[in-house]
């Protein structure tokens, strides 16, 4: 609890007071296991403050209601102290904030604390439009802390089964007869029904050959990101290949960003190798798309298109695959910024006729722009 800041601490500790004052069985040791909880997580989340209080403070299943009621009207409410911790959090990163690099005047004031927010906005904003291959360490630790807020919003697609609903086109002629009975025959209220709506898996396939060392770890920690941030709600699937397909989903489940990318190096044996496009997404339609992963899904291929393969092997791949799925988007890096770009290297050429969606991905604004994409999609 001592590496917590002291203001991030107060709120803690006013929440646990009002947990308390609501009846609910909160010790002075609940409140420290909860500060201490608090400190590996992001307090400006509602999500890990939620459960970091939940599993800390709350002992009995009776007093979960109580919790979720205190923690809308404490967090949610119109006080909302989730603005007071933003700027905790950001006071108490702001001398380990690498991205910033102010140079210091030994007869200058401190800057205040709107001064340093402001300027940790407009080096993120920066960050947004550095390529991966210019960044040095320092920026690609920050441009990692960026890509763990990032959240995805999968397309959705309507499926052929109903659910009630209060408008529709359909109506729900059961339910109508079952409540006008209730009324002696009278058909007061008419019901409906719509389509129920299922989110789209998304598959992610990765190219960590020799050409996209710039791009390729950034790339899969954006992968990271994305399976982090589905929580179940929506299928993620990760791949990477340079000369072989590998399977990296099972990888990168964990919680710890470092230990999944440990693990993802370890398992692939072809990182920074050559390139076969070709014969990876042949065996991921072999053997993972026919067996339904890519149906009706959208699928992300990043890659600079550079293939030592058979070109009839990818254009084959390729056909077969956008039949499988429901939307291919290429992210190449050369591509950048430059609307004009067309297809320079025979792979993306062979490719180009089955994409739906070209992006660039060589910097932290294209992957924001694939994930505002992703809804559209449907």
């Amino acid at each position: 609890m001592t590496a917590a800041p002291a203001g991030l601490t107060g709120v803690l500790v006013d929440f646990g007071r009002a947990l308390r004052a609501e009846g609910v069985s909160v010790g002075s040791g609940d409140i420290l296991t909860f500060c201490a909880a608090m400190t590996p997580l992001d307090p400006t989340d509602l999500v890990d403050l939620y459960w970091g209080g939940r599993v800390s403070l709350v002992s009995r299943r009776d007093d979960i209601v109580t919790y979720d009621r205190v923690f809308r009207e404490f967090f949610l409410d119109a006080g909302n102290p989730v603005q007071e911790l933003v700027k905790i959090k950001a006071r108490a990163e702001s001398e380990a904030e690498t991205v910033l690099e102010v140079a210091a005047d030994p007869g200058a004031e401190e800057p205040d604390e709107e001064t340093v927010l402001g300027l940790m906005a407009s080096n993120a904003e920066t960050l947004k439009a550095k390529e991966f291959s210019a960044c040095t360490d320092s920026e690609l630790e920050a441009v990692r802390r960026i890509m763990a807020r990032i959240r995805l919003a999968p397309p959705r697609r309507r499926t052929r089964r109903t659910r009630a609903a209060r408008r529709g086109r359909r109506p729900d002629l059961r339910a109508t007869i079952r409540r006008s009975l209730r009324m002696h025959g009278e058909m007061i209220d008419l019901h409906w029904r719509r389509r129920r709506l299922r989110l789209r898996p998304l598959i992610l396939i990765l190219d960590i050959s020799g050409s996209m060392a710039d791009y390729s770890r950034a790339l899969l920690q954006f992968a990271y990101s994305a399976k982090r941030a589905s929580s179940g709600s929506f299928t993620v699937e990760v791949f990477c290949f340079g000369t072989r397909l590998t399977h990296l989903t099972k990888s990168l489940q964990t919680r710890k960003p470092d230990d999944a990318l440990e693990r993802a190096a370890r398992l692939v044996v072809d990182w920074e190798g050559g390139t076969r496009i070709g014969e990876s997404l042949d065996a991921f339609v072999r053997h993972w798309g026919r067996r339904g992963m890519a149906r009706g899904g959208v699928v992300v291929i990043c890659s600079d298109g550079l293939d030592r393969g058979d070109p009839d092997v990818l254009a084959t791949a390729m056909e077969r695959l956008s039949r499988l799925c429901h939307r291919i988007v290429w992210m190449n890096p050369h591509k950048g910024n430059n609307p004009d770009y067309r297809p320079q290297t025979v792979g993306m050429m062979v490719a180009d006729p089955h994409i739906d969606v070209l992006l660039s991905g060589h910097d932290l604004g294209s992957l924001e722009e694939l994930a505002a994409l992703l809804p559209e999609l449907g």
